[in-house]
Formats: structure tokens, sequence, C-alpha cells
């Protein structure tokens, strides 16, 4: 017993064994301080892939974070391509265990950890009861929004940014300096601009404007721009040209513009509401207008087809308008003959008599082309004959026998017996006013074994199935 004492003293007192058993611990905190980025060993992890659009400075060793929790470290940054062809990051994950599974439906967001460019990821947990298996790829569409980081606003002031701020800042505080009174008094004036722009600003905020519409509407708008960029920027290179162009002409004419302008807004404001039905007017105009504009597209081939045929003609109309003036003069003298008026003024008496008969007459040809079919059977019943002359069929008709027949004299209408029945219409009906739009004369039917005298319902109200031609 006292030898293995001896003994186990004998090594703890040994310097040369403390000493490497101290290098020794050493090393292994070195190891796991050096490797705790890549995650502690014998530790078990939760692996994921993840695709993003850009790594954006994204590195081996980078934190992996849920809502600012450290929960795991990016193993590997490599590209690959997708199947459209483009090339996307493909970042490996090893996440702490506590965390399996993720929401199928969580996003990822690469967010910058300092100011000096360290970045890190951020993944914002989805609520979708399903979650990707270990070893599984997080696509690429959860890797939205792209957020500006604050390096990348930076970058935006480079050299020449700087130097153009710089002279702004020179040029507007020359325009300022010695105007202290003139922004004294613009910033008295600002009272009223703030209290009339409280219901400009309640509007503005109110949820029917939708501004949140409009600066979406803006983003889209940069969206759009921002690949002619440097188009744009030659754009204010050129303008230069506009502006030195301005600078010639300031004094004293667009001096005198500004110093005519109160006056002239005085004027536009006493004027302008009295423009605003006339402004209303032509919105209608042009609303109306719309649909025709609308078709100008379908038939501009036609319209383009019509100018270049006019244009003979047009060019032929100096002659024509010559010939025209004599032509005028005539009507002119035509027009002032005292003949003419007397002439007119009897025409109108004329018409005047002839007024009612014509509402008569007219609706009988018009409506049931009466006078037409009149002077077809005219001329058919003197269509026959031959070289030696033209005859005229007829056909004799036998009243029926009984009292007060139509064979001779009667003191009533003929009602019986037998076939003794008087069918007569003396005013039928043809369309006139005050009657209902049928054609009568010539349609009535016949009803056996009663007396039927005039326009009655028996003869319906109707044109269909009357004979109007023949």
């Amino acid at each position: 017993m006292s030898r293995n004492r001896s003994g186990l003293q004998g090594v703890a007192s040994s310097p040369v064994v403390i000493g490497a058993v101290t290098v020794l611990v050493i090393i292994v905190a070195v190891f796991l301080a050096y490797n705790a980025n890549n995650g502690l060993p014998f530790v078990s992890t939760y692996d994921l892939k993840a695709r993003v659009p850009n790594a954006d400075a994204l590195v081996k060793g980078n934190d992996v974070r849920i809502g600012g929790v450290l929960v795991g470290t990016v193993k590997s940054v490599v590209p690959v391509q997708k199947k459209n062809g483009d090339v996307a990051a493909e970042l490996s994950l090893s996440l702490d265990k506590n965390t399996e599974p993720l929401p199928v439906d969580s996003t990822v967001t690469i967010r910058p950890k300092s100011a000096l460019g360290l970045k890190f990821l951020q993944i914002t947990p989805g609520r979708s009861s399903k979650g990707f298996e270990a070893g599984a790829t997080i696509p690429v569409e959860a890797a939205t929004p792209e957020p500006v980081d604050i390096d990348q606003f930076f970058d935006m002031f480079d050299k020449p940014t700087r130097d153009a701020i710089r002279q702004n800042l020179a040029g507007f505080g020359n325009a300022l300096a010695g105007r202290a009174p003139q922004l004294n008094e613009a910033i008295g004036a600002l009272r009223r601009l703030a209290v009339n722009g409280q219901p400009v600003l309640r509007t503005i905020v109110a949820p029917s404007t939708n501004f949140a519409g409009f600066w979406r509407a803006l983003e889209a708008l940069s969206a759009t721009v921002a690949p002619v960029a440097e188009t744009q920027a030659g754009l204010f290179v050129a303008l230069d040209q506009t502006f030195g162009a301005f600078a010639r002409v300031s004094r004293p004419y667009i001096q005198e513009t500004i110093e005519k302008s109160p006056s002239t807004l005085d004027t536009a404001n006493a004027d302008l509401p009295v423009l605003r039905p006339f402004l209303h007017d032509s919105q209608r105009f042009f609303a109306a207008l719309q649909p025709g504009a609308k078709a100008l597209g379908d038939t501009s081939p036609f319209i383009a087809e019509a100018l270049h045929a006019g244009i003979p003609v047009l060019n032929a109309s100096p002659v024509l308008n010559n010939q025209l003036q004599p032509t005028a003069e005539a009507l002119l003298t035509f027009q002032q003959s005292s003949g003419v008026f007397n002439g007119l003024e009897l025409l109108t008496d004329t018409n005047q008599v002839l007024d009612p008969s014509l509402k008569f007459i007219v609706p009988a040809q018009t409506t049931c082309n009466y006078a037409t079919l009149a002077f077809k059977f005219l001329a058919s019943a003197n269509s026959l004959g031959n070289g030696q002359g033209h005859w005229l069929n007829f056909i004799s008709f036998q009243p029926a026998e009984g009292p007060n027949s139509e064979a001779g004299q009667a003191s009533a209408p003929a009602s019986g017996p037998g076939q003794n029945y008087l069918h007569f219409n003396p005013y039928p009906q043809t369309g006139a006013p005050g009657q209902p739009n049928v054609c009568e004369a010539g349609n009535e039917k016949y009803i056996p074994g009663k007396t039927v005298i005039g326009n009655t319902e028996v003869f319906g109200n109707k044109t269909r199935g009357q004979v109007t031609k023949k």
C-alpha cells in the first residue's frame, strides 16, 4: 500500500508529468475553442441545406440564429446552378437538435451582424405542421424578402457621389447665406401649412387612400428604372447644358417671371372656379370619347386608306372651290328674290292643307303598300291581249237572295236567311293616326252566318299574315 502511495506521489510531484498534462489540457481547450463555430464534437446536430439567390458575403462558420438566439452554424457555402440556368448559393447548416423539425414554410434571410461586414443567417420559423427532415433543402423561394443591409447602403456613397454631395452642400449653403429674415418668414408661414395640411395628412393615412400601395408602386418603378441607371446618369450630365442655358437667361427673364408669378396665381385663383364647369364637361366629353378612341386601333388602317385616297381629292378641291363661287352667287340671288319667298309661303300653306290627308294616305302606302298594289293590279288587268287588242277578264257575282239582299234596295242590312248576310267595311284600318298598325282592307276574314259591318275586333289588330304585297 505504501509503495502505491509513494508511486502516485512521485508522479504528482514530477514536473514533467504535470507539464505534459497541462499542455494536453491547453491543446484540448484550444481545439474546442477553435472548432466551437463548427459545433462541439460528439454532439448530434440537425443538418439542413438552404438555397439563397445571393450568399451576400456569408462564409463558413457564420452564425445561424432564430429570433436572435444562436441555434447553429454555416458549415459550407457553394454555388449551384438551377434548372433555368441561374446560379444560386447553397448553404450547409448545422443546427441544434431542439430546432428539429423546422416548419416547411420557414424563411431565411442574410442579415448583418456588425458594421464591419460580418453576416449571419436568420431563420424565421413558419406555422406549418410539416417539417423538413434531416438533410432536406430549404428552397430558394424561402429566401425572401431580400433586405438592404447597412453595408449596401454605405456602398452607395462612392467617391463621385460624395463629391456631388459636397458640391450640393456648398451650393445650397451659398444660396441660403444672408437670407435669414426670409427663412424666418418662411418658418412663420409654415404654421398655416401645418394647420391646413392636417386634412391632407388624414386623407393620406386613410385606408381607402392605399398610401402603402403608392410606396409599393414606387418600389416597382425603382426596380424598373434600375437597369437604365447609367442612361439616367447620362441624362443628368446632359441636363447641365440645359441648366446652363437657364443660367444665361436667369436675369432678367426668369427673374421677371418669378416676380410676376404671384399676380398670375391670384388671377388663376379667381378664374379657375369659373372654369370648373367647363373642365367638368370636358371630363365627361373625353369619357364619352373613350369608346371611339379604343375603336381607332381597329379602324386606323381604313382611316389611313381614306386619307391617302383623299389627298388627290383635296388637291383638286381648289378647282371645285373656284367653280362653286358662281353657283353660290346664283343661289344667293335666288334666295333674295321676292318670288322665291312668296313661292315658299304658298308651298307652306299647301303643305298645311295637305298635312291631314297625308297623315292618312302615307301610312296606307308605307305600312300597307296599297298604292303599289293598286297600280300593279291595274297594270295586270290590262296586260292580257294580242296584236288585235287587249281584253279585260272579270267574274260576275250573284248576290244571295233574301230580304234586304244586296241585289236590290234594302231597308236594313241583310241578316239572313242562308247566305244572305252583309259584309261591309267602308273605312278599313290602314295604320293611320289613331288606328292600330294593321292593314285590314282586302284582308277581312269572311265569317259566314253573321252580319259584319265596319272594323270590329274579329279582324284582330296585327299585320302578321295580312296581304301587303302580291
